[in-house]
């Protein structure tokens, strides 16, 4: 990352590709025990969400992100009570989560308390549910947190984590996966960000693998697009701890959505030829 006065920019060498947004200014900028966490106002994209010198989110586009990691999910699932939140410390995955009412429970597992402090100061919209009685923000780790937990406590897992480096690297592998598939209810499903297709197959594949090896019964790549991520294509992976889980949504949901709708949904699931590729089909 390189920041001057005028310009926020990400670049990647191992991709040869990066991301500039003209800044504003810097809002704050901190080091915690985990990462540095910083706040930059963008000139067209509002306000700038960084971990390490690496974008987590934009006011612009995040909507995408979250309502793509929250919807397939729940409508696919279609009655999950009890819904567990691995890192999303912005607090838009479970801003997301709560608009469903068939939610009773919704514990979000972040391991840098300071992400959410920062968020609920700079991104109050995506904080508003945080106070929901139904939500508990718990600040521990997630691969500890899940191998503690009990069976079948849980109806649906969302890893809202960072790239699989530092903190977030012990949540993209198999011995992972076999605790979430342990905790995981009966017609329980996992979901989890993937990253790109276009540059990260050869993770997506790893993980699909990891996923199968741990038990789940089926995996589906749902892509994107993620304007401010590396090249603008994003994914979610979802997996089926049982045959057959997955349902069709009905309707158009009863909330407010910018993103997901019943088409988006049923788009999301079909596979360019490549991905099929990276999967192994």
């Amino acid at each position: 990352m390189v920041l001057d006065r005028h310009w926020y920019t990400e670049t990647s060498d191992t991709l040869g590709m990066g991301l500039a947004l003209r800044l504003r200014q810097t809002l704050h900028e901190e080091t915690s025990p985990y990462q540095t966490i910083a706040v930059h106002e963008t000139e067209t994209f509002g306000r700038l969400l960084t971990i390490d010198g690496l974008v987590m989110l934009t006011d612009r586009d995040n909507f995408i992100y979250h309502e793509m990691m929250t919807h397939p999910a729940l409508f696919a699932h279609g009655a999950a009570k009890r819904v567990v939140i691995i890192g999303g410390g912005d607090c838009g995955t479970l801003r997301e989560v709560l608009k469903h009412d068939s939610v009773e429970r919704a514990t979000q597992i972040e391991i840098d308390e300071r992400v959410t402090r920062v968020a609920e100061q700079y991104f109050p919209a995506l904080c508003e549910s945080n106070g929901d009685p139904r939500a508990t923000l718990a600040f521990e780790d997630g691969v500890a947190w899940m191998q503690n937990a009990p069976d079948a406590s849980v109806d649906l897992i969302i890893i809202d984590s960072t790239d699989p480096i530092g903190p977030a690297e012990g949540l993209f592998n198999e011995a992972f996966y076999r605790q979430c598939h342990r905790v995981l209810a009966a017609g329980g499903l996992l979901v989890q960000q993937s990253e790109s297709p276009l540059v990260h197959g050869e993770l997506i594949g790893s993980m699909h693998a990891g996923l199968a090896g741990a038990g789940f019964a089926d995996t589906h790549l749902l892509g994107f697009p993620q304007p401010t991520y590396p090249t603008g294509w994003w994914s979610a992976t979802l997996a089926a701890r049982d045959p057959g889980a997955l349902r069709a949504p009905e309707s158009a949901p009863a909330f407010e959505t910018f993103y997901y709708t019943p088409a988006v949904h049923t788009a999301a699931f079909a596979q360019p030829a490549f991905m099929a590729r990276i999967l192994g089909g």
